[in-house]
């Protein structure tokens, strides 16, 4: 639910859109986009605008102005979405402001509405703001199932952990070698986010009959996954000390057998045992050599 200060804003967004003649429609999605959405002050606007040409809007910043002062912005480069030209703006603006733009020709839109399914972006929820033409209203109703997690098939299951259990391999020998903060990439990045953290999400999906839109990069997992598991999430963290980081690696390996196995056992998916425990005392074995030098 938007607060009085993002209605606001929202208002000021659709009154530049009228006076934009080439601008087309413009349509919200993602959190704001969602009367009972999980919304805050810092909740980003996402806004689709479809365009008419969007080189001027990708060529120069001055439009950005409506919208308050510029702090920073990342600018994605032309490509192709469907075969037609798309590009899009990541702004934080002043004011606690922020607006991710996603930038669409007509063209776009039209090929849209014509696709069986919606694009995620849309099924899990959009409000058109404005629509000169028309193109939106073909648009079908959004499932809200958007970024709903989908159960992984085994390979996908097995692949996960087989890439979880490599990158262990790698952060003792960082540890032995001294690149301690290379090791900790590969810990927190690799580790936890590409491999711990899609398990830990299907684990929440099975309790809650795949329903769950998880947020990027563990955001909210604190909302649904069970007590037990954050904390021991938790003591998987931990500052650069040598010793609390060989900890810290055992404790992640801990957490993604005791999750692997339980979604293991709902999928009816083998947990690769055997893979873990030769894994397991490679690392042991680096940690015992001799320091270097």
């Amino acid at each position: 639910m938007l607060t009085a200060k993002q209605i606001q804003f929202q208002e000021t967004i659709i009154a530049w859109g009228r006076q934009e003649s080439t601008l087309r429609a413009m349509i919200l999605t993602s959190t704001l986009a969602l009367p009972d959405g999980d919304s805050d002050l810092l909740s980003d606007f996402d806004l689709i605008l479809v365009v008419e040409d969007i080189v001027p809007y990708h060529a120069s910043r001055k439009w950005l102005s409506a919208f308050g002062e510029v702090l920073a912005l990342y600018r994605d480069p032309i490509e192709h979405q469907f075969g037609f030209p798309s590009s899009g703006y990541v702004i934080q603006f002043d004011q606690l402001n922020k607006i991710d733009f996603t930038l669409w020709t007509p063209d776009t839109l039209r090929h849209i509405t014509n696709l069986p399914e919606l694009p995620e972006e849309l099924d899990a929820g959009y409000a058109v703001l404005l629509d000169k033409d028309g193109l939106a209203s073909n648009l079908r109703p959004p499932t809200l199932r958007g970024y709903i997690p989908k159960p992984p098939s085994e390979s996908e299951y097995v692949e996960h952990i087989e890439n979880f259990l490599l990158d262990a391999t790698y952060v003792a020998k960082f540890l032995y070698r001294g690149d301690r903060i290379a090791a900790h990439h590969i810990l927190d990045e690799m580790m936890k986010q590409e491999s711990l953290r899609p398990m830990l999400e299907w684990r929440m999906e099975i309790e809650h009959g795949w329903s769950l839109k998880p947020g990027p990069y563990m955001r909210r997992i604190q909302t649904w996954l069970r007590p037990e598991l954050m904390a021991a999430l938790e003591n998987t963290y931990t500052g650069l000390d040598p010793a609390a980081t060989w900890d810290a690696l055992y404790n992640t390996i801990a957490l993604m057998r005791t999750t692997a196995r339980e979604v293991g056992n709902a999928l009816g998916y083998e947990y690769p045992a055997r893979m873990e425990e030769r894994i397991l005392a490679h690392v042991r074995q680096v940690q015992e050599l001799p320091p270097i030098g």
